[in-house]
């Protein structure tokens, strides 16, 4: 499970999509498992414990990417669970890290350099 840190433009398809996935499941954790469940004691989980106003603007940020690139998107978030802080501070990996791990994949991400 990943929520990344980046710029969703930066994200190749894969990942923006996996990332949506992902943020779904964890949404969903959050806010009718209660924090119950398998992933509920995931890292990424955790960081995300009292900031769900910040994982809501997340999935807002990859919603319009979705639009910019012409994909359709069905699939809004309750705005009324969006409660607690509007930011992450809690990084598993540096922002530079993160950029670091999506090139190293082999993907099509861009805006990510390749060395």
């Amino acid at each position: 499970m990943r929520i990344w840190d980046v710029p969703p433009g930066i994200l190749c398809r894969r990942h923006l999509l996996a990332e949506h996935r992902e943020l779904h499941g964890l949404w969903n954790i959050l806010t009718i498992h209660k924090g119950r469940g398998g992933y509920s004691r995931h890292p990424e989980t955790l960081r995300w414990v009292g900031k769900r106003k910040a994982l809501f603007l997340r999935h807002e940020a990859l919603a319009k990417e979705f639009a910019r690139r012409g994909y359709r998107h069905h699939t809004p978030l309750d705005r009324r669970r969006a409660d607690g802080a509007s930011g992450q501070t809690l990084l598993l990996d540096s922002k530079k890290r993160q950029l670091e791990l999506l090139r190293r994949k082999p993907c099509e991400c861009p805006l990510v350099r390749r060395k």
